[in-house]
């Protein structure tokens, strides 16, 4: 999908709380109305100027949460909404469908991103097939071929360590240079001006997944999932969080009246599907569908990438697919480290791309003109997004 023009013009996004943390009685739309008010605030625009509101969420109920947030936010009742569900992309494709509305010129201004509490997300309950039989509890989303279908997240990270060779020291060193990138960027303050604090307490504008004390030495410690041979373990793989990103996409038109502020245009977009067995390289296979279809541009054009890194085997799988160095992502930790609220996850990476791009461009000693956000997802799939300075 390449894409007319269509400019970011604000994103933030919560502090990211642990399950049954700082956000444990917050709904989504509580986590996500205040952040509505900041960027339309950003954005110098009005709550009636928004045309349309798109929320990737996968752990709700379903029934349009989007809608929800969008009158629990004080959105006028005409200003319609719809809800995305693809796990892990969720937030990253509610961004890109934002920006097909604005390029097609279906909307003018449109507000997206994702959203996840799952400490507050109804229980998921299999209804059993005779009277005999009791209800059976689950959290794994029902994706997958008929030979992986069972398949859980942590599984699928082993299976990509095994075939492809990922130790368990190269995951964990992953981990620990995650770990340490985004404590060096909270003591930096480099994370502060994307989040919006619900209270005035420290804890509310600080990641709640964030270790200090983290060392190579407590990550080999930690016991593996599926022993005796096992790699992955709570230490090389991202936690699940509370928590939620929106950003404000508008048109050529409406950027000009604002007098093109410092933005991020959106230059293109793609999804692609792989094995759901082979599911830690869907990022690798979107990015190289966005490559394509950019022209002459090149991944070693792109200054700034944000990678999704659920698992660290998977991510560093789809590196090698790539062939790119790991350094050269996350200048600032990733997932791993701060935390992943499932499908507000993806949109976060383009928070962050924000921040870096567009809020600190004057503090980097060479500000990055492209960057890109891609990440895996549930049932093998991919989806990368690729901006530009503006």
């Amino acid at each position: 999908m390449s894409l007319g023009h269509s400019y970011v013009v604000a994103a933030r996004r919560t502090a990211l709380g642990r399950i049954g943390g700082i956000h444990k009685t917050r709904r989504i739309e509580q986590l996500a109305a205040p952040i509505i008010e900041s960027i339309l605030i950003d954005a110098r625009l009005e709550k009636h100027q928004v045309d349309e509101i798109i929320v990737g969420n996968s752990t709700g109920a379903g029934d349009n949460p989007a809608r929800l947030i969008a009158l629990a936010a004080g959105l006028p009742e005409q200003i319609s909404a719809y809800s995305i569900d693809r796990q892990c992309a969720s937030g990253l494709e509610a961004v890109l469908s934002g920006v097909r509305l604005v390029a097609t010129g279906d909307a003018n201004i449109v507000i997206a991103g994702g959203v996840e509490s799952p400490s507050t997300a109804p229980w998921r309950i299999s209804k059993p097939k005779t009277l005999y039989q009791l209800p059976r509890f689950h959290d794994v989303a029902a994706l997958g071929d008929g030979n992986h279908n069972g398949m859980n997240g942590a599984d699928a990270a082993e299976q990509t360590a095994r075939k492809f060779r990922i130790s368990r020291e190269r995951q964990d060193r992953y981990a620990l240079n995650s770990h340490l990138r985004a404590n060096d960027a909270q003591d930096a303050g480099r994370f502060t001006s994307e989040i919006v604090p619900f209270r005035v307490e420290a804890a509310e504008a600080r990641d709640e997944s964030l270790r200090p004390e983290i060392n190579a030495d407590i990550l080999a410690q930690m016991p593996a999932y599926f022993p005796p041979e096992g790699t992955v373990t709570s230490g090389n793989r991202a936690p699940g969080n509370d928590g939620a990103a929106l950003c404000v996409t508008v048109s050529e038109d409406v950027y000009a009246s604002l007098g093109r502020p410092p933005a991020m245009r959106v230059v293109a977009g793609a999804t692609a599907g792989v094995s759901s067995a082979n599911e830690g390289l869907g990022p690798a296979a979107a990015i190289q569908k966005l490559i394509q279809r950019s022209g002459p541009l090149t991944i070693g054009d792109i200054g700034l990438i944000e990678f999704g890194e659920a698992f660290a085997s998977q991510a560093l799988a789809s590196l090698e697919a790539l062939k790119m160095d790991p350094d050269e992502v996350n200048r600032d930790g990733g997932a791993i480290a701060f935390g992943h609220p499932f499908g507000a996850g993806s949109a976060v990476l383009v928070t962050r791309l924000f921040s870096q791009m567009v809020r600190q461009r004057e503090e980097a000693n060479e500000p990055s003109e492209f960057g890109l956000a891609a990440l895996g997802a549930a049932g093998g799939m991919g989806a990368a997004a690729l901006f530009q300075a503006s």
